[in-house]
């Protein structure tokens, strides 16, 4: 298996890869260490993506509750493994995992802005009732993690219009919006129409949705 030859960026150098089989595809796994942080941020790659042509690619933030436990409060779960699916259908593509846990305000906290939804605030308004930003998420790290493997040009399973902004913004040009929608249940539903009315998340599909478990 060919290796990324190791390479020191601005913020933050790639560190090393190795092979994860997963029940889609056997995937590359690359790891990349932050300057700033000393945080571990991971790129899944499959399959030839550094030919110059848009590359099927998912930025995905971390959510251990949803990619780890399972949790039916939001859709991240989901939408990692529905990108995942895709990226092996398709045969070729990209997933940075980067470790932004609750939208950037961290596991405890994001706990306790469940503790204020479950007294009836809304996911906006629980981390602004913490002091934080509706979403303090930061994407600066793509752009060096994409050029690492010769990216310039993706298309970007997203449902957020500000993170293609953050990617154009970058340098980085979306060619194309993948929807990444996954099926409601009754625990997410609220979470999904907030996301769509008060984040701006585009939740109308343009193509076929990403068919998962746990329909409404």
């Amino acid at each position: 298996m060919a290796m990324p030859s190791p390479v020191t960026e601005e913020l933050l150098d790639y560190t090393t890869s190795c092979a994860l089989p997963t029940p889609w595809a056997q995937f590359t796994l690359h790891a990349f260490v932050e300057h700033a942080t000393g945080k571990e941020h991971l790129a899944m790659t499959l399959g030839d993506i550094g030919d110059g042509e848009p590359v099927l690619a998912r930025v995905h933030s971390e959510c251990l509750t949803g990619d780890v436990l399972f949790s039916q409060r939001c859709d991240c779960g989901a939408q990692l493994e529905g990108a995942l699916k895709r990226i092996a259908e398709e045969g070729r593509g990209i997933l940075l995992y980067l470790r932004q846990e609750g939208r950037g305000i961290g596991l405890v906290n994001k706990m306790r802005a469940y503790r204020l939804q479950e007294a009836g605030a809304d996911t906006v308004e629980a981390n602004l009732a913490l002091g934080f930003h509706a979403d303090a998420r930061n994407y600066e790290l793509c752009q060096p993690m994409f050029a690492h493997f010769g990216i310039h040009a993706l298309r970007l399973m997203t449902n957020n219009p500000r993170k293609i902004d953050a990617m154009e913004k970058l340098g980085v040009t979306v060619s194309e919006r993948v929807p990444l929608l996954v099926n409601r249940n009754a625990f997410n539903n609220s979470y999904l129409n907030t996301k769509e009315a008060k984040l701006g998340h585009m939740m109308t599909p343009l193509a076929e949705p990403v068919a998962l478990d746990g329909e409404l």
